[in-house]
């Protein structure tokens, strides 16, 4: 690979907040400070309390069927990776479950805006990345079986008021686990 496309994906990856670049310190990762994940998760919580709000009102009654599978199938893979040790593979499987039982409720809002909004502030790969950093591996057992069952009841407010549940649980641990990450700032190597 050329260094252009390489510097352009870097480019890219850190106009989208996830590495940072410092002169004669090259570019690591990004850790967010505890307000920049309490950011993320107002603008998750906004955007998917509406998609939760809107699926109550549009969805069909197969989407239900649909969004209560995915759940059931999403719980039994988090009591799973409560129950074993699991590898890396299986973890992204898991989040890319969750992240589709979400899009799916978006979808399911029919709101075009909404959804590609939700996608394109990548607010779930953010809170993907905060449990890996938390070493969240579990949750509480039918969390999303949960989740889907406020959301088809046909009552809006019920619907959104689940969803703020579901994404505000766990921020303290997640804010508490990274913190001594931020913590440790730039680590330079000294040259000798």
């Amino acid at each position: 690979m050329s260094y252009v496309p390489a510097t352009q994906a870097l480019q890219r990856l850190e106009d989208d907040g996830l590495v940072e670049s410092r002169p004669r310190a090259g570019t690591r990762v990004r850790i967010p400070s505890d307000g920049e994940i309490r950011e993320r998760y107002i603008l998750r919580e906004a955007l998917e309390c509406q998609s939760a709000r809107l699926c109550s009102e549009n969805a069909t009654f197969e989407e239900h069927l649909q969004l209560r599978r995915m759940a059931e199938q999403l719980d039994a893979l988090y009591d799973r990776c409560a129950a074993e040790d699991v590898d890396r593979d299986f973890l992204f499987a898991v989040h890319t479950a969750h992240f589709n039982l979400h899009l799916k409720i978006a979808e399911c809002a029919r709101c075009d805006v909404l959804k590609k909004a939700i996608e394109r502030n990548q607010v779930l790969i953010f809170n993907w990345l905060y449990d890996l950093a938390a070493g969240r591996r579990s949750l509480p057992s039918h969390f999303h079986k949960q989740l889907v069952d406020g959301i088809v009841r046909a009552d809006t407010l019920a619907a959104e008021e689940t969803m703020r549940e579901h994404i505000r649980y766990g921020l303290e641990g997640i804010t508490k686990s990274i913190k001594p990450l931020a913590d440790q700032g730039w680590r330079v190597k000294q040259q000798k």
